[in-house]
């Protein structure tokens, strides 16, 4: 217990250090992204990804918490998504890259020996496409720091449960350091995650997620991980139906995802990140209840519900038409030039 808070308190620390020190070379170096018209750099991701690796690496190298050969795997394979993502802030890699590159690092860390091929395949898959959708939160400020906080605790939970303590740690040592991270994220952001950061931590996830169920039936691990990733399937789901309809191509970047449509409904950009993260947290615990034996597994049933629920009241915010801009202040000038 208090390995795990003194490996916690220097994650965040170090991250929040960090996430500071990078944020000036990230400007001139031009490694940015444009949020409100102001230019936002893209290196917070770095410094999730070296404080995780560099704290739990700590702990296996003295032997004080270590991570296990298939955890120690798992986090080389994301330290390389990670790279890959740097790569992609720095020249904007084709999406069939990124594809490709989560999917080589998925099929060399799934325990197929327990999961069995066909299911190993599927794992794959799933991984990929949890990693992707998480890549794609990181359009607006806290979003994918928070989600990231309180999924890695839901799936740190879960593995704690199956006596998994290398996991755990490796997931807490995460949390503490999305935590740092978001100290300089929250609106209005200082620094972002990138593509770095962002698929960092959906491949850790996505991929620890697949190790607690390993040895699960399909069906019951399916609705488990669909409920401690629910929110993230919400956000890719309207997306990719949203585009669908407007006859939009799928990678193209637009204002339709959940947080968008909630700022239309006139939430503050603060409001909007704490719904989501409400609905998040939702979707964690009963994944982790039902996980855990507390409630019956059927119970995800009702968060696959409310998520289709949640997705056909969404689509009817309209996403692409113009957005009402015009102040108090530009009113009252247009009024008395009309007067």
């Amino acid at each position: 217990m208090l390995y795990g808070i003194l490996t916690a308190t220097t994650a965040l620390l170090l991250t929040a250090v960090l996430a500071a020190l990078l944020r000036a070379p990230g400007l001139r170096a031009g490694i940015v992204d444009r949020r409100c018209r102001r230019p936002v750099p893209l290196l917070g991701g770095a410094a999730v990804v070296l404080v995780t690796c560099l704290v739990a690496g700590a702990g296996q190298w003295t032997r004080v918490a270590p991570l296990g050969d298939g955890v120690g795997r798992l986090l080389l394979a994301a330290a390389g998504v990670a790279l890959l993502g740097l790569v992609a802030d720095v020249w904007r890699l084709r999406a069939r890259v990124l594809v490709t590159g989560t999917a080589v690092a998925a099929a060399g860390v799934v325990p197929y020996e327990e999961t069995g091929v066909p299911a190993g395949l599927l794992a794959v898959a799933w991984i990929v496409c949890v990693t992707l959708a998480f890549r794609a939160l990181d359009h607006a400020d806290g979003l994918a720091g928070t989600v990231g906080v309180v999924t890695a605790f839901g799936v740190g939970a879960c593995a704690a449960a199956e006596v998994m303590d290398g996991l755990a740690v490796l997931l807490s040592v995460l949390a503490a350091a999305l935590t740092g991270f978001l100290m300089h994220n929250w609106h209005p952001a200082r620094i972002g995650l990138g593509a770095c950061g962002s698929l960092f931590t959906g491949f850790l996830l996505a991929a620890a997620g697949v190790f607690t169920r390993a040895g699960y039936g399909i069906g019951s691990s399916a609705g488990v991980l669909f409920a401690l990733t629910a929110l993230i399937g919400v956000d890719a789901v309207l997306v990719v139906v949203s585009r669908r309809m407007a006859r939009r191509p799928l990678l193209r970047e637009g204002p339709d995802h959940v947080a968008h449509r909630l700022r239309r409904l006139g939430l503050t950009a603060q409001g909007a990140i704490v719904l989501v993260a409400a609905g998040a947290f939702s979707g964690v615990l009963v994944g982790v209840l039902a996980h855990t034996g507390w409630v019956g597994e059927e119970n995800v049933l009702w968060v696959a519900g409310s998520a289709l629920v949640v997705v056909l009241l969404l689509l009817r915010i309209p996403a692409y038409g113009p957005r009402r801009v015009t102040s108090s202040q530009v009113s009252a000038q247009l009024r008395v030039r009309s007067g």
